[in-house]
């Protein structure tokens, strides 16, 4: 009996601000797939490891698949809501094939691209980011977006990529990762020369979690915003994550459905 479902695989996140986001994202989903049970995973041990202190238990995507399988589901569409295909994404599809192979050829799962798989969604990404900076901005003002970076995996290049694409639309929006390259860092000089006084932050993250909140905005002295200031910028930062924008969730949403073809075009049963 074929049975289908919908797993949703984020980072996760410990801020409560971010649970409408997720909730939003759910309901698109369910919209686009009525009928089609959804369940929920985070990726990052960190995250669940804290939001199970606080009381609330949140599977990672192994366990969350075996509790499908126990459910009788046999055909799963798992979309990551990822920015690059990096180590957490490539753990996906290991957990995929892992799950198919438990089932002996009776299920199917296919992983979904995450954000940025392709040259067309970084620039569909890079133009509607763009579009969302606050209208107050001033043509002599700099936007910094600002990713998480995955400084041990190759795919983090895909960031360098977001930062030439992102200036050659506008010179004075910039890319920085937290954890990755180009950091504030290395675009600093550049920032420099733009002459700008004014700079907004924009996370380039699904969520505005703790990353957006205390790494970008955060008042401490490490943070993206603490050390514009020092550098006598005035900082403007935003707290919305892309997945917020339903130009960037469109992108996500065109993965999961072709997820969704490849998963009904290999029926099994």
């Amino acid at each position: 009996m074929r049975k289908e479902a919908i797993l949703l695989a984020a980072f996760g996140s410990t801020a409560l601000e971010t649970q409408s986001v997720f909730d939003h994202i759910e309901e698109q989903v369910r919209g686009a797939f009525p009928g089609v049970p959804t369940a929920w995973a985070y990726t990052s041990r960190n995250v669940r490891s804290k939001l199970a202190r606080l009381g609330r238990i949140v599977d990672s995507p192994s366990m969350a698949l075996a509790r499908l399988q126990d459910d009788s589901f046999t055909h799963v569409a798992l979309l990551s809501l990822h920015t690059i295909p990096g180590i957490e994404f490539h753990q996906l599809v290991h957990d995929a094939k892992i799950f198919e192979a438990m089932a002996a050829g009776r299920s199917r799962v296919v992983v979904a691209k995450p954000l940025l798989a392709s040259h067309q969604d970084l620039k569909r990404a890079a133009l509607a980011m763009l579009k969302r900076v606050p209208t107050e901005r001033r043509p002599e003002d700099a936007v910094v977006l600002v990713g998480h970076g995955s400084e041990k995996h190759a795919a983090d290049l895909i960031y360098t990529a977001v930062n030439a694409t992102v200036r050659e639309l506008d010179p004075r929006v910039f890319l920085a990762s937290v954890q990755g390259y180009p950091g504030l860092g290395d675009i600093l000089p550049k920032l420099r020369q733009t002459g700008a006084k004014r700079v907004y932050l924009l996370p380039f993250m699904s969520v505005a979690g703790e990353h957006a909140r205390k790494d970008m905005a955060g008042e401490g002295p490490g943070s993206f915003k603490s050390i514009l200031e020092r550098k006598s910028y005035e900082v403007q930062a935003v707290l919305k994550g892309t997945a917020e924008y339903p130009e960037i969730l469109g992108i996500w949403m065109d993965h999961l459905r072709l997820a969704m073809t490849q998963l009904r075009e290999n029926r099994l049963g």
